[in-house]
């Protein structure tokens, strides 16, 4: 199966719906299969005296509490059924990430395909319960996690009778440093239990997003922007549209490269084969009636007669026509 490329729109509608239209047309015409918005009211998530987490101080310099911040990137949740009516219509799949109840039920109400659980969320046991038993399909991050965490998280999902329950690998900095990535963690919760996994990039660049494809990544999620230079706190570390377009491109030259694993010659292979491969030449100029000896023949370029690993079959046999120096010897001529 190709990998499926979320595109991240996150909060980077800053509360307009025009806004987040247009990240939904540039997630189509970048080739995402998907786009993901956060579904919440500021006060559903956050509460009045919390502050800004580092990257969001480094990234937006405004003088706001966290929750002064997030009460601007707000979206009423009936918008969001016009947003994913929108996303119907341009043919891309609609996702969102409840930050809280009221949230979840209404996502569901309307029917989303699948629900993304944001890191923060790992040891919120009660809510990652009512996710889970939604019966939706669920792609859980687990930024800031260890393996324990994790494991713990997905006992509580499974014990709802939810199987349909996939991990994603994420680094919770925006953006994240390439020492701090840890990709081989994603293969760790691979194995450690037995269930897809992708990852969630927040780097600058494509390596992360190459690397993961190749390590197994089923899904991969990234931030977009329609411009880095926007206001509010994730722009910076989003990609706009002339570098996402490039992002799906490499992923997908990625899974070209990977191929199916089947050791064989391409059709174009099939046919550079008689140029480059070689064949059983005459040594020497032969007569017609030699009996042909190892001393007599040789092993060149082109690749359109007997194969050298056949030598053994042809010594003794008896030539039917003379053969000059270096040319090709045939089944025909013995």
């Amino acid at each position: 199966m190709p990998v499926f490329i979320i595109a991240e729109a996150g909060v980077n509608h800053n509360g307009d719906i025009i806004i987040a239209k247009k990240l939904v047309d540039m997630a189509v015409e970048c080739g995402a299969d998907a786009i993901k918005f956060q579904t919440f009211t500021a006060e559903e998530s956050t509460g009045t005296f919390a502050e800004k987490a580092q990257y969001q101080k480094e990234n937006d310099l405004t003088i706001e509490s966290q929750l002064e911040m997030i009460k601007k990137l707000e979206l009423p949740f009936e918008q969001f059924k016009e947003i994913q009516d929108y996303c119907n219509e341009k043919g891309i799949m609609f996702i969102s990430t409840p930050d809280g109840l009221d949230s979840l039920n209404y996502l569901v109400s309307i029917n989303v395909p699948l629900i993304k659980v944001g890191s923060t969320e790992v040891t919120n046991y009660e809510f990652l319960k009512q996710i889970a038993e939604t019966g939706k399909s669920v792609i859980l991050s687990t930024g800031m996690s260890t393996l324990g965490e994790v494991e713990s998280a997905l006992e509580v999902m499974f014990s709802t009778g939810n199987k349909d329950i996939k991990l994603m690998h994420c680094t919770t900095d925006y953006p994240t440093a390439v020492e701090d990535v840890n990709l081989k963690a994603m293969v760790t919760m691979r194995e450690a239990f037995k269930i897809p996994v992708g990852l969630s990039d927040h780097t600058i660049g494509f390596e992360s997003a190459i690397a993961a494809v190749t390590l197994g990544a089923e899904f991969i999620e990234k931030h977009i922007t329609l411009n880095r230079d926007m206001e509010g706190p994730d722009h910076k570390a989003s990609m706009p549209p002339e570098e996402f377009i490039n992002y799906v491109n490499y992923i997908r030259n990625t899974e070209k490269l990977l191929g199916d694993g089947i050791k064989r010659p391409t059709e174009r292979e099939k046919n550079i084969m008689e140029q480059v491969r070689r064949s059983i030449l005459a040594s020497y100029d032969l007569k017609k009636g030699t009996i042909i000896e190892k001393y007599m023949l040789t092993y060149k370029r082109p690749g359109t007669g007997i194969k050298p690993e056949l030598a053994s079959i042809i010594i003794g046999r008896e030539l039917k026509r003379d053969l000059k120096k270096d040319e090709v010897i045939a089944w025909k001529d013995l």
